[in-house]
């Protein structure tokens, strides 16, 4: 904050009214020896200059590189307006809205944000918001389990190719809840979820499947098939989706005979910056017959005694406002300021516009995709259609060329390697709206060299043999 309200007379005064010497006998109760003595460590205090300086330095050494990135997280372009509108006090500083007649204007963004979510998922309601995608897809989890009364099965089917970090934070939070995260494995060929592998997992029951569109791959899974399959068998379909895709593909709730029954998503590609990792932004919808086991707190709207309409928070089940262990959900909350980035955002985008990002990232990547496999060694890895990121496997290590195109100020892709032993030396690629054809060539030109330097043989100086006379 750029100052601290209370003066040290205030401080008097206050202490004063309380009958208190200083604020020390506030906390008599806590034992000497347990008290702090002090941070040794933390650096004598600085101007707001200085710390202005200094953070501006340190946000500077990451530079300013070209992102051929994308793994969940994607480097659209943001209009200058939002982050202008939404650093203004009255979002930049709230919190939770709990009083209505003091914060309508918050609790109205955020109606229109549930609204414009419910809307790209194609779902009857979403609520305000959760941490990030991964730990809605873990809620989203948690909601099938409680609503699924037709199965007394705990199973869930998890694709192999969901975003590795989300199937980590679901196993986190579910797995001493009694569920059962069943991977099932994607085809090696087309990149998608393995049709005899799913049906394998079929032959018993569960409780829910998981379906990521586009899959941590890029690749377009075939959601209609993979949701009437579960339904059949009686199971929730929890659709993981891109907000962005969902601008141009087929909606959760729209996918097969009856549609997904619960939609989660990241909204970081919604006005969210790649600022040093983070912050990020949650989604999560659903149908109206499971509303009450989504997590968190839905904004209505209503009219007052005198027919004004207004807004009102209408379902907090949540552990502030009933017993905790009656809750819905522990951990979850409003990313308020991160929810108004994607309001504006979308509301200044407008449906075409946000159609136009997705239309011109899906274009750069068939370029993208074009100009890499013209390099020699260069080749995709799947046979499916993507959306806008796609596999590519290189040559040479995927690791040293990574570290060769870093040199350059080009981040050149995510190493699945890392996730995935089998796809080693292999690349996600993804190229947004922002990226221009002078930036691909220049990615192109940089692996060119790369590969070429990496695949020459390595020549070793021979020791002359030694004289045996």
């Amino acid at each position: 904050m750029p100052f601290i309200p209370h003066t040290p007379a205030d401080l008097e005064a206050m202490l004063a009214a309380i009958g208190v010497v200083d604020i020390d006998s506030l906390f008599d109760e806590i034992p000497a020896e347990l008290r702090a003595r002090g941070l040794d460590a933390v650096p004598p205090g600085m101007s707001e200059a200085a710390i202005g300086k200094l953070m501006r330095m340190r946000a500077s050494s990451d530079g300013e590189p070209v992102c051929f990135i994308g793994a969940g997280a994607y480097d659209h372009h943001i209009p200058a307006a939002v982050w202008e509108l939404v650093t203004r006090g009255e979002f930049y500083s709230a919190y939770t809205p709990y009083q209505a007649e003091a914060s309508q204007g918050t609790l109205q963004l955020v109606y229109e944000f549930q609204s414009m979510v419910a809307s790209l998922m194609g779902m009857d309601v979403s609520n305000a918001s959760l941490y990030d995608g991964a730990s809605a897809l873990a809620e989203a989890v948690l909601m099938a389990v409680r609503a699924n009364r037709k199965v007394k099965s705990t199973r869930v089917l998890v694709p192999g190719s969901l975003h590795p970090a989300y199937r980590d934070t679901v196993d986190t939070i579910v797995r001493n809840q009694g569920i059962e995260l069943v991977d099932v494995a994607y085809d090696p060929e087309s990149g998608r979820i393995d049709a005899v592998a799913l049906e394998e997992a079929m032959a018993e029951p569960f409780v829910a499947m998981v379906i990521q569109q586009p899959n941590f791959f890029g690749v377009l899974e075939l959601v209609d098939a993979l949701t009437d399959a579960a339904h059949a068998h009686n199971a929730i379909v929890v659709g993981c989706v891109n907000p962005l895709a969902m601008t141009l593909l087929t909606p959760p709730g729209a996918w097969g005979t009856n549609g997904a029954d619960i939609a989660c998503g990241e909204g970081q590609p919604l006005g969210l910056p790649l600022s040093s990792g983070g912050p990020y932004l949650g989604l999560l919808a659903c149908k109206q017959a499971l509303v009450r086991q989504m997590p968190g707190r839905i904004v209505g709207r209503t009219v007052d005694l005198d027919g004004k309409p207004g807004f009102t928070l209408t379902l907090q089940a949540r552990e502030q406002h009933i017993r905790r262990s009656k809750a819905t959900s522990n951990i979850c909350t409003n990313q308020g300021l991160m929810a108004a980035a994607a309001t504006i955002h979308m509301a200044m985008m407008g449906p075409a516009g946000l159609t136009s990002a997705a239309q011109a990232s899906h274009a750069n990547t068939r370029t993208l995709a074009e100009k890499l496999t013209a390099i020699g060694g260069v080749e995709p890895v799947f046979t499916s259609p993507y959306f806008h990121e796609l596999v590519v496997r290189l040559p040479v290590s995927a690791e040293d060329a990574l570290r060769a195109l870093a040199v350059q100020e080009v981040l050149g892709g995510y190493h699945l390697g890392r996730d995935y032993p089998e796809l080693e030396n292999c690349l996600l690629v993804c190229a947004t709206e922002k990226r221009t054809e002078e930036e691909i060539d220049d990615l192109v030109h940089h692996l060119t060299r790369v590969v070429g330097r990496l695949d020459r043989p390595v020549c070793t100086r021979l020791k002359p043999a030694e004289n045996p006379f």
